[in-house]
């Protein structure tokens, strides 16, 4: 007998990266600060608490996150996806302003930091915006966004999210 017939297939890589949003799923708790006014030279941060749901999609490939805020504001959600053949994310913002998809930002994790980048416009203006998720454990993450309006040599940090997981008790 032909012992290449009978051979197990290989199993799929589990370490390519499709596993790299797992944390996302569930409920975190995520304290916002924002910059007012965007590539203005603002100062001023306005600071908000918020709730983010995660969930798988597609077996993994994909997953997703809505961010609702105090007084049950909807923010908007987060779509990301995974492509096996080039091992990159691709996440999309679809904002509850305008209801559109944006257009994505593409990266990967590297030594426990993810960085996505992408082209976009803010208020008529092309520029590159960078997400990056760092320190991330079972009980929290953090994610930055930036705008860089010069190609990526200078950037501006426009938004940080500290994620932490709700402490939950049984009740006695």
């Amino acid at each position: 007998m032909n012992s290449t017939l009978t051979k197990p297939l290989d199993p799929p890589q589990l370490t390519d990266g499709r596993h790299d949003f797992n944390f996302i799923t569930g409920r975190w708790l995520v304290s916002n600060k924002r910059l007012k006014k965007r590539l203005a030279g603002c100062t001023d941060w306005e600071r908000f608490e918020a709730v983010q749901d995660g969930a798988l999609l597609l077996g993994g490939l994909g997953n997703m996150n809505d961010l609702v805020a105090e007084g049950n504001r909807t923010i908007g959600m987060a779509l990301r996806f995974f492509s096996p053949q080039t091992r990159l994310w691709s996440i999309y913002w679809v904002s509850h302003s305008d209801g559109l998809m944006q257009p994505p930002v593409v990266g990967a994790f590297a030594d426990g930091t993810g960085r996505f980048e992408g082209s976009d416009h803010h208020e008529g203006r092309p520029v590159r915006v960078r997400f990056t998720w760092s320190g991330i454990t079972p009980v929290s993450a953090r994610w930055e966004q930036a705008f860089s309006e010069d190609g990526g040599r200078h950037w501006e940090t426009n938004w940080v999210m500290e994620l932490a997981r709700p402490a939950y008790s049984a009740l006695r």
